[in-house]
């Protein structure tokens, strides 16, 4: 993947990205005549887990630009023990001013989705619309807070010592994520997703960078208090919050009383569902996802768009088959799902 540097309050940072379009899956620059989507990922994984929207034909009749955030996949720079979604959202901007990117629809997922609405905050000239998928609750939950606590410790338990890794804790870490983002299901996308991650992430948060790792996977959801109606009011974009019915984080009510917050501020604010849909729905029910994205994009795009080509490739392909990735009607049920630890 290529790399763009950024100079950041804390230090150079070299951001990993990628760029599809509706002619290439690995392009070096936007078409500019096309809209053009960020997507910006969740914790735990890189921007890897878009492999189903930048391989869906529709969604790539537009310029998709994917981006590793600090401390995840492949983009590294220093991760201050302060670093919140301010710094977070001022990166997407040094990194959309690096690449020379126009104003873009985000699409954001969990994490991604805080950061974009940061985003649309502090740089609203920078966002076109926003399609929040998975939105964060205004304070994070205090059971939800414990688990992601809980899934750090397991992994300091599994990683302290690099020469004798401690699988069990490590494995306890890596399902108590599987729990809150695929509700504990397994399936072979979610597996070879996790597998493929693995190896990146024993290096960026290795005992070396467990700070850092707290840092993202804790600290940023933990200290986090809602936005005053003032600071919302800065957002001038349409915004579109997608729930995800199966999501056992984070209730209907919490996007509820999002969309209230939001309304209050006097926000043009949509909400819609994905029933059954885990935390992470745009790998559990991508079709779903795709459909409401594709038609949100054209409602809030004023020039003609080509359409779609018969078939496109995901620039993820060869990472998901690295992790043992086969088509789901390929699968004997009764396969069992495992992950190798290195």
């Amino acid at each position: 993947m290529p790399h763009v540097k950024i100079k950041t309050s804390s230090g150079p940072v070299s951001v990993s990205y990628t760029i599809s379009t509706p002619t290439s899956e690995n392009a070096q620059a936007i078409d500019p005549t096309l809209p053009t989507v960020l997507f910006l990922h969740p914790v735990y994984m890189g921007h890897e887990i878009f492999h189903f929207q930048f391989r869906n034909p529709q969604l790539r009749r537009f310029n998709l630009v994917g981006v590793d955030a600090r401390c995840h996949g492949e983009t590294f720079g220093p991760v201050p023990s302060t670093f919140r979604r301010l710094h977070a959202a001022d990166d997407v901007f040094k990194f959309m001013e690096a690449l020379r990117l126009p104003p873009c629809h985000f699409f954001g997922l969990s994490l991604g989705a805080c950061i974009a609405l940061q985003t649309a905050i502090s740089y609203p000239e920078k966002v076109l619309s926003l399609f929040m998928l998975s939105p964060l609750p205004l304070e994070e939950p205090e059971e939800v807070a414990c688990g992601r606590q809980e899934i750090y410790d397991y992994w300091v338990e599994g990683c302290k010592d690099p020469d004798h890794i401690d699988q069990d804790a490590l494995l306890d870490a890596i399902f108590g994520a599987i729990q809150l983002a695929f509700n504990g299901q397994q399936s072979p996308i979610s597996k070879a997703l996790t597998q493929a991650t693995l190896p990146r992430s024993m290096r960026n948060w290795s005992s070396e960078h467990f700070e850092e790792f707290h840092t993202v996977s804790v600290k940023f959801f933990t200290d986090r208090k809602p936005h005053s109606l003032e600071v919302l009011r800065g957002v001038k974009c349409p915004i579109l919050l997608v729930h995800c019915g199966g999501d056992i984080a984070y209730p209907f009510h919490y996007v509820e009383e999002l969309r209230h917050r939001m309304e209050d501020a006097g926000l043009n604010v949509q909400v819609t569902q994905v029933p059954d849909a885990a935390h992470f729905g745009s790998v559990t029910h991508p079709d779903e996802v795709n459909d409401i994205f594709q038609s949100w994009v054209m409602e809030h795009t004023k020039t003609n768009v080509p359409p779609a080509k018969p078939f496109v490739t995901s620039p993820f392909e060869h990472l998901v088959r690295q992790g043992g990735y086969v088509e789901e009607s390929q699968v004997d049920s009764d396969d069992d799902l495992f992950f190798v630890v290195r």
